[in-house]
């Protein structure tokens, strides 16, 4: 259906042939008409090893080569997005760079930073995890050099047939030769689009993707792509993906992707886990090279069974299976350790904290995959000293090399966590081997995805027990799977939103004028227990800020309002009984002004404690969660260690010094790209705001994109107190506070408890702490007395118990029945008196309950 979107004129003014691969029956375009297969792996070896097919380049210059050809053909240069997405909530990783502008751009909803752009995006994807240093080509962490145009129906920039020419250009630029060039046809779609696509192939490797994105997902679409109907769409968007790793193997022909990318850092590995280069071995590198050229039909995640890949590529090369798997195994589990601390170091540098949830989730499964792999190599270096060899290395990127010191801290954490859960998962395993004699892939899943078991132990601790236990091949990538997106939530429809769809937008006072809490508005609808004016000064839930309260006066009375909802841009008051509340008529409203002013405090001074946070515990931490009410707030923030009481101090302390500077509130709306530009995507700390406008509220230092009320200067917010920190999850810490009013509460409220405290132990409270530590230490010698003195007890009356024994047989028995005497006491005398040879029956009596001993 698609056949025509790829004839273009280009290929037709080229002489390009369109052939039907012989092996996999799929369509390419080559210059070659003698061509019978498409050029793909597996359908074609790799043919460059050890034979380049470009001039050869550096990571550094062929980023630089085709970011400059691309900026000389009118695109705008763009920065780099980080790794983790910030500005998406339906995934967590930056899988490509179309990642970058979904979905605000790609809907058209905003424009571009620029068009058409150019941007070289590192990017992290975990699906292939398995395969990483096995095939000689998967990387966990890789850049993807790419170039987009941004089509509307007002403005065309270019599409299809110059995305192919500058693609055929920029390869002619590198030294390839055009005849070894193919083009696949290949359907892309997802993310709810699609389009036609072209696979750009050289020697059996496939370096780039041109995807013509101009479809969407429609029901009754007119085109049927990977089993969904897909409709045309009004934006065509030139979606292209250059593998910048892809491009510099090519132009050095080295055996595997490792060893032309990073080669200093795999050296650096191999010296130091004492394990030679199989290419500087003679007997190795006939072996090695052949594996090479053949490691593209390796693809795990396809087929999880690598011994019988294994098997195939050791029947190509000629040696048996055991010999390959000895010469391969210890340098492919080089390869993928050092792949995954590259893929860490942009991980931990770009602020993922690790943990149970979302994009930590995935640091951790990365960090404990990479700790296995060094225990099974056996080596002294650490996960740290091969990021840092990365850090050294990598010149394009300083920030990486940066934020060193704070990778070390949270893998020295990291790294003991793993130690202890290696300990307790062994018992853990043992207990299910009680139970059942076997430890099936899914059980393994829920070891790992639970307890943070790694299968290796699970298989080790079976085979101990006589159990086997298969692991799949795949199993890092499956789990991988499961947590690289937010789990789609069940879409309702508000029964209310078709009832006000018909009224306009709510003018919301409480953004013009925050301090105006009365206001006079019109009715516009009266339904159930909801009132709809024009106009209203009630904020409606939103941020973790409660709804405001507060009444509504009208000619039928006044009435209170006990919520307020805001549905597409329409605000709903609630009110207890509606009454005789018409339509059109004019009413007044008045907002609870205490209440307001504790929320707007405890708003604000939610920035202010945020920023607070981050200077004294570093730019890593992340907002995860915050709520505010009347006496207190709550702020989540994402953080590998236990907030210390010295921190505590100082973020309260940094906190009030920002409050007593009374730093201007800056309130303003910027269109989506103008605020990224300026603030970064600290922007979406508190959530990520729908439109392309956002409402920036600056506080000092912090911007974020809010939408709740406050104070006009940070003065107004008054104390703020630090009431508690705890850990509410792994890599989550709360911090719970108070402002203004409600701070002072908190205050004397523990002023009060001390001074209690004090009047109880009669000293003044100055001298408590000394006086607090005098009793407690009195109290554990009086404890110790107590001790000596029932022991000494415990002597007589098992003295007294023996002198009343009876021989039964030949048996020397103690029986006595003992008036108050508790379970623990009568433990301690059946001790005794066993010590001493003797049988005992002890019933002892206390509190109305019996105890026995025997």
């Amino acid at each position: 259906m698609l056949e025509e979107e790829y004839r273009l004129s280009y290929f037709a003014e080229n002489d390009f042939h369109r052939i039907r691969c012989e092996k996999c029956g799929g369509y390419f375009w080559t210059r070659d008409p003698q061509r019978r297969t498409c050029g793909d792996a597996p359908c074609d070896p790799y043919s460059f090893i050890g034979s380049p097919v470009f001039e050869e380049k550096s990571l550094d210059e062929m980023r630089e080569a085709f970011l400059r050809f691309f900026e000389k053909r009118g695109h705008e240069r763009i920065g780099r997005y980080p790794v983790v997405a910030r500005w998406r909530d339906d995934v967590f990783l930056t899988n490509a760079s179309i990642y970058d502008f979904q979905p605000f751009v790609t809907s058209g909803k905003v424009p571009p930073p620029a068009n058409p752009l150019v941007i070289s995006q590192p990017c992290i994807r975990l699906d292939d995890l398995d395969s990483v240093g096995r095939s000689g080509r998967h990387l966990s962490n890789f850049e993807m050099m790419a170039h987009h145009a941004f089509n509307s129906k007002d403005e065309r920039i270019y599409w299809k047939e110059e995305t192919v020419i500058y693609c055929d250009e920029f390869l002619r630029t590198l030294g390839a030769n055009p005849d070894l060039v193919t083009y696949k046809e290949e359907p892309w779609a997802g993310g709810g689009n699609a389009g036609p696509c072209l696979e750009v192939l050289v020697g059996g490797l496939e370096i780039a993707t041109l995807v013509f994105m101009d479809m969407e997902l429609s029901k009754d679409g007119d085109f049927v792509i990977k089993g969904d109907r897909y409709r045309k769409m009004e934006m065509q968007i030139v979606d292209t993906g250059y593998g910048l790793e892809r491009f510099v193997w090519l132009s050095k022909g080295s055996p595997t992707i490792y060893d032309a990318i990073f080669p200093e850092v795999v050296d650096g590995v191999m010296q130091a886990s004492g394990i030679q280069n199989p290419l500087e071995d003679p007997a190795l590198r006939d072996v090695f090279s052949a594996n090479a050229r053949l490691s593209g039909l390796i693809n795990i995640k396809d087929k999880s069974n690598l011994t019988e890949l294994r098997s195939q590529l050791a029947s190509e090369i000629g040696v048996t299976l055991d010999d390959l798997t000895r010469i391969m195994t210890p340098v492919e589990t080089i390869y993928a350790i050092v792949d995954h601390a590259r893929c860490l170091l942009f991980m931990l540098a770009d602020e993922i904290v690790p943990s149970n949830v979302k994009a930590g989730y995935l640091a951790r499964l990365v960090i404990r995959r990479s700790l296995r792999l060094l225990q099974s190599l056996g080596t002294n270096i650490t996960l740290f000293d091969v990021i840092k060899l990365h850090a050294d290395h990598i010149t394009a990127y300083p920030e990486l090399k940066e934020s060193l010191d704070r990778i070390a801290e949270i893998l020295e954490i990291e790294e003991a966590k793993y130690r202890d859960t290696i300990k307790s998962g062994t018992r853990i395993v043992e207990r299910i081997l009680k139970k059942k004699r076997s430890i099936p892939v899914d059980d393994l899943i829920h070891l790992y995805d639970t307890h943070g078991i790694p299968p290796e132990v699970a298989k080790d601790v079976a085979k101990q027990k006589g159990v086997e236990v298969i692991i799949p091949d795949n199993f890092y990538s499956l789990v991988a799977g499961m947590h690289s997106h937010e789990e789609k939530k069940e879409e309702t429809i508000d029964p209310r939103l078709e009832r006000v769809k018909r009224l306009p937008p709510t003018k919301k006072l409480y953004y013009e004028d925050p301090s105006e809490l009365e206001f006079e508005a019109v009715v516009l609808d009266v339904f159930d227990e909801y009132l709809i004016l024009d106009r209203t000064a009630f904020y409606p839930e939103g941020g973790g800020q409660p709804a405001d309260t507060g009444v509504i006066s009208a000619q039928d009375g006044i009435f209170d309002v006990t919520d307020v909802e805001m549905v597409d841009d329409v605000i709903l008051h609630r009110v207890a009984d509606v009454g005789g509340i018409k339509r059109g008529e004019i009413v007044q409203g008045y907002v609870d002004r205490k209440r307001r002013l504790a929320h707007t405090r405890h708003h604000t001074a939610t920035h202010i404690v945020l920023h607070a946070a981050k200077k004294v515990l570093g730019e890593h931490v992340w907002q995860s969660g915050a709520q505010k009410a009347v006496d207190r707030a709550r702020l989540d923030i994402s953080h590998y260690k236990r907030i210390s009481m010295d921190e505590r101090r100082k973020i309260e302390l940094l906190a009030n010094e920002i409050v007593m500077e009374d730093i201007k509130v800056d309130i303003s709306w910027l269109d989506r790209n103008t605020a990224e530009k300026r603030f970064g995507f600290t922007l979406y700390q508190g959530g990520i705001p729908a439109g392309d406008k956002i409402r920036v509220v600056r506080v000092g230092e912090d911007a974020q994109g809010c939408g709740g009320t406050h104070c006009s200067s940070t003065g107004k917010v008054g104390a703020i107190k630090i009431l508690r920190c705890e850990r509410i999850q792994d890599g989550i810490e709360r911090i719970e506070f108070a402002a203004g009013e409600a701070a002072i509460r908190s205050i004397q409220e523990e002023e009060r408890l001390l001074l209690d405290a004090a009047n109880i132990l009669r000293v003044p409270p100055d001298q408590l702490p000394k006086t607090a530590s005098r009793f407690f230490e009195e109290w554990k010698e009086l404890g110790k007395e107590n001790e000596r003195l029932k022991e000494a007890l415990a002597e007589a009356k098992v003295d007294r118990l023996i002198s009343c024994s009876k021989r039964i047989g030949d048996l020397d028995v103690v029986a006595s029945v003992l008036d108050r005497t508790d379970r623990e006491e009568l433990v301690k005398l059946g001790t005794l008196i066993s010590k001493r040879g003797l049988y005992g029956i002890l019933i002892g009596v206390s509190d109305g309950e019996a105890a026995v001993v025997v």
